[in-house]
């Protein structure tokens, strides 16, 4: 069962480990990235940073919908990592079960400007963002649990 679908450009690190993976009774992260999922070094990395006990899943986007599909993953609590809202906007054409998102964390790069104090957007992610909200996906904007959910669509 999906518990939460989370954007976060660091994908694995210690918000996803020790905040969200505990508070949701987590016990399956899976990332839905395809360069990490061809890079072995990537892997072993984010393998170093899941909790212990908790299974950890690398696929390409394309591998998602079948994925979630594995009984095995379907009976978890299951987390999924994206790491854009491009990502995220494909898996959302795919997978009409996700109606809500966390936007966790995307760093300012070229172009993007600040939303928060953790995710800046560009003016692509912005389209895509107004066509995500259009489908009545909720796009909440939280760092760890413990924070007050602020909506997307409010700070844009």
């Amino acid at each position: 069962m999906l518990k939460l679908i989370r954007i976060d450009d660091r994908l694995v690190h210690g918000q996803v480990a020790f905040t969200w993976t505990p508070a949701l009774g987590i016990g399956c992260i899976i990332v839905a990235n395809d360069r990490s999922a061809g890079d072995e070094f990537l892997k072993m990395t984010m393998g170093l940073a899941k909790p212990a006990g908790v299974r950890l899943l690398i696929k390409t986007l394309k591998e998602i919908p079948s994925c979630l599909q594995d009984p095995k993953n379907k009976s978890a609590n299951v987390l999924l990592l994206i790491e854009s809202v491009k990502d995220a906007h494909t898996l959302c054409t795919e997978l009409a079960e996700i109606k809500s998102i966390n936007f966790g964390g995307i760093r300012a790069k070229a172009g993007a400007k600040p939303v928060s104090k953790a995710i800046a957007l560009t003016d692509a992610d912005i389209t895509l963002v107004r066509e995500l909200l259009q489908k009545g996906i909720e796009l909440e904007v939280r760092q760890v649990p413990t924070d007050k959910k602020q909506l997307l669509e409010n700070l844009i």
